[in-house]
């Protein structure tokens, strides 16, 4: 059988150095308003200055305006201007923020583009983003061994990204949908899928010391396949995941391929060395987090 030759492997450690900065991801652009809370109290910084301009209150829901050139908030039904285009919003405790219809662990950073209105950044470490990462993208309920092979490809896939610059432009790294990973924040997380997320902590694919876009999708329908371009780590294979109908665009790892190979016994390198080629594992320095 296909699967007996796939190569078992060893884990190989390297150091990567990173700037220690937290990722940014963008929830929301082109917003005439946006909408925050906090569980516990939190404070609103102008960040030209790190001016604290604005305590809030816990469970209480602002309305932050684009308004010309700068920001304004609605207290007591009245528009007050905060007299800049750029705030963070951050808890004083332990705590979470709200946006969305969802809570989120780290900072809130709004911009305001003028004509193009407000957006709304998630800001906070890599792993944490993770946690709300691997549970949107893949069943938590799934075999052990997927959800750390999810991890580690959603792990990698984000820091190339970051690299890349791909939404640089707008101020952040990624965005929170299908167009780069689906990030349900806090509210998404579940027991089993942040434990891999801890368990695989910093794993992370590289060729030549770069970090490689490991690009994944919910099922082939039989047979994975790699962009029209070409890239020299990925390779089309037969998917694992045949009777299943194709989702997604179908280059790299199968996720339901992959659940399907660690209900065969194999761990999540080992699925991660059969659906890309030529690449080492390694891990990230560990200032990577703020």
């Amino acid at each position: 059988m296909l699967i007996r030759r796939i190569i078992l492997s060893v884990l190989i450690i390297i150091c990567i150095s990173l700037r220690a900065e937290a990722i940014k991801i963008g929830l929301q652009t082109n917003q005439k308003e946006i909408k925050i809370a906090s569980s516990v109290y939190g404070e609103i910084y102008d960040t030209a200055n790190d001016k604290l301009l604005y305590q809030i209150s816990p469970m209480k829901v602002y309305h932050i305006k684009s308004k010309g050139n700068e920001l304004a908030i609605i207290i007591n039904k009245k528009e007050v201007g905060l007299k800049t285009n750029e705030i963070l919003i951050r808890t004083k405790t332990q705590g979470f923020l709200c946006a969305k219809r969802a809570w989120y662990r780290g900072e809130f950073i709004i911009y305001n583009w003028g004509n193009y209105g407000a957006t709304l950044i998630n800001q906070l470490p890599l792993e944490d983003y993770l946690k709300g990462v691997v549970p949107s993208e893949m069943p938590s309920r799934w075999n052990t061994e997927a959800l750390r092979a999810q991890a580690i490809a959603a792990r990698s896939y984000a820091v190339a990204t970051r690299a890349a610059g791909k939404h640089a432009s707008k101020g952040f790294d990624l965005v929170d949908t299908t167009a780069d990973q689906v990030y349900g924040g806090a509210s998404a997380e579940k027991a089993t899928t942040s434990r891999a997320v801890d368990d695989t902590r910093g794993i992370v694919l590289v060729q030549d010391k770069r970090v490689l876009p490991t690009y994944y999708h919910a099922s082939s329908g039989g047979q994975t396949k790699v962009w029209n371009s070409g890239s020299s780590f990925l390779k089309s294979v037969y998917s694992f995941d045949s009777g299943t109908k194709k989702n997604g665009h179908g280059v790299g790892m199968s996720q339901t391929g992959a659940n399907n190979l660690a209900a065969q016994g194999y761990n999540a390198f080992q699925i991660l060395n059969y659906y890309y080629k030529d690449f080492k594992f390694a891990k990230l320095s560990q200032n990577w987090n703020i």
